[in-house]
Parts: C-alpha cells; structure tokens; sequence
C-alpha cells in the first residue's frame, strides 16, 4: 500500500514526474471538455487525473501516523489543485464568450453541490480504498475514477474566475473540498475496519517502550472539515428542495389555467424563493385574476410570481397568386 500511494524512496522522482505529467494533461483534458461541453472528454480528465494517489497517500498517512509522508502527500494535493485551476484559468483566457453555469452545461453541474453529492463521495471514497487494501478489486479504480469528480471541479474554478463568476468559482471549489474529505472520512473508516493501524504496528521494529505516532490529531482534523462543508451543502440542499417544491406547486396552477385560455407553458425558472413562468400563445392578453386565484389555491403566494406572456403569430405560407 505504500508504494502505492507514497512519494518516498528511490523510486520517488519518477513518481513525482509522472504525477505531474498527468496532472497538467488531464488539466487541459478537463478543462477542454468543460468548454466544448463533452461528457467524453471530461471522463477522460478523470480517468487520466492522478489526484486520487496524492488523497489515498493522506489515508494511509494518516491512519500510520506518518508525519512526513502525510505532509508530503498534503503538499502534493495543494500543489496539484493549484496547478489545475491555473489550467483552467489559462483556457478560459482563450475562449471569447465567459464560460459560466448560464450557458454550460459542464460548469452547471459543479458549482451547486448538496448532500447527493457528499453522500455519493464518501461511497466513491469508501471504493476507492477498498480497492487500494484488496488486490482483488483493484479493477474499479477506473470507475471510481469516472465516479470521484477531481480535476473537472477544479478546471471549472479556474474558468469561472476568468468569467469574474466568484459565487460560481466557489462552488465548484465546494464540490472538490467535499470530494476530498469524503475520500478521506470514508478512507479513515475502512482501513479501521481492516485495521491497517495494528497491522502495521505488530510489524514495525520499535524499541522497547517506545509509543507508535497516534493519528487522532489528523482524524479530528478531517471529522471537522466533514462537518464544516456539510453545513453549506445543507443549506444547498433545502434550497434546492424549496426551489423543486416551488416549480412543481407553480406548474399544477399554471398548466390547467394556460389550456383553458389558449395559452402553452413554455418553462418554469426559480431562484431563490421566486419563479418566472413564461407562456406562449395568442396576442391578447388574458385576465390574470383567475391564474392569480389558482396559485393561491395551489399554496403559492402569488406575489413570488412573475408570468412572462410571449404572443405568438401564426402565418399560413402558401404559393404566391
């Protein structure tokens, strides 16, 4: 396991080489992807991303109590993320339209986290290491590569920077601290389970009365960062719950009441505590009383809503007489 996921002996500068090679390539790769809006690409930066050896030499550092490998692999992570938002970054330098949740898909995906996305983390994560203690699966880490959204989110920080969308660069920063300490949280619990700890210290060659490095200083560390982001990806979460509730109560007033006065809805956009509900249909404009007596009905106040009418115009084309 340590050569594994370790920077450390003669072997090192070539790890180190190859870490960083990989690391650049998947930033482009990334960071490509998310401006073409290719799902193809994009798996291939997480497929190619080496940020997942870096993060597993913090598990096992951790769980050691290996001081010096724990800081290494911490620098490395820093390092790495570093490196990929200025990739990004540097991309969005040479796209000319600003490259933001608005108008990509990519950057939509990852810049509004919730528990969904900690929930399905600390899962990947728990695979991850899993693989990482048993040879014998070791086959998935392809998919959990696929799975654990690493080098993307960063790509995307360093793209909405550039677009001066800081709300939108800190949450895709959000997605890539959740990835982290889930990995680690969950990374922690599995080799506690296998019990790596004891394992390693009835193999180590002490001196007579000499204390093995605890590691509860690291783990306190990482159940408190778990703990921190989990407060803003609550808040994310019932946001996002308010705004689905919101739309589906806005929808069962408004459809009915556009069919019965020749109108078809077109769409329903919320944000925050309002929705923006567009409709399309003949040039005169209905009477709104009834719609407004049918959102309040449905339980919405109908002062959070905003009813854009968009007539349309309806031309027979035939051949010229």
């Amino acid at each position: 396991m340590r050569d594994d996921v370790f920077f450390e002996g003669a072997d090192a500068p070539r790890r180190f080489s190859r870490f960083w090679l990989l690391l650049i390539l998947s930033g482009v790769i990334a960071a490509a992807g998310v401006v073409a809006d290719s799902d193809a690409t994009v798996i291939g930066a997480m497929i190619v991303a080496p940020l997942m050896t870096p993060i597993l030499g913090i598990v096992l550092a951790t769980v050691l109590g290996d001081r010096a490998n724990l800081i290494r692999s911490w620098g490395m992570v820093f390092a790495g993320g570093a490196t990929a938002i200025a990739i990004g970054y540097g991309v969005g330098l040479l796209v000319a339209a600003p490259v933001v949740a608005a108008t990509n898909p990519q950057v939509a995906q990852r810049v509004a986290p919730d528990l969904i996305d900690l929930l399905a983390a600390l899962a990947t994560g728990a695979v991850g290491v899993i693989a990482l203690v048993r040879s014998d699966i070791s086959d998935t880490l392809p998919g959990v590569a696929i799975a654990i959204s690493l080098v993307p989110p960063l790509t995307v920080v360093g793209l909405t920077l550039e677009s001066q969308a800081w709300d939108q660069a800190l949450g895709a920063l959000l997605l890539f601290a959740t990835n982290v300490a889930a990995i680690l949280a969950a990374g922690v619990v599995v080799l506690a389970i296998y019990r790596i700890r004891a394992r390693a210290d009835a193999a180590a060659d002490r001196p007579v009365g000499e204390k093995p490095p605890s590691p509860r200083r690291s783990i306190v560390f990482i159940a408190v960062t778990l703990l921190i982001i989990a407060v803003p990806l609550t808040v994310t979460s019932l946001q996002s719950t308010e705004q689905i509730s919101l739309e589906a109560d806005v929808r069962s007033a408004v459809v009915p009441w556009a069919e019965d006065h020749g109108w078809d809805l077109v769409g329903v956009t919320t944000d925050g505590g309002t929705a923006e509900v567009t409709l399309t249909g003949s040039v005169e404009q209905p009477d709104t009383d009834s719609l407004t007596s049918a959102l309040e009905d449905a339980g919405v106040d109908p002062a959070r809503v905003t009813v854009q009418f968009v007539p349309a115009y309806v031309v027979e084309l035939g051949p010229s007489e």
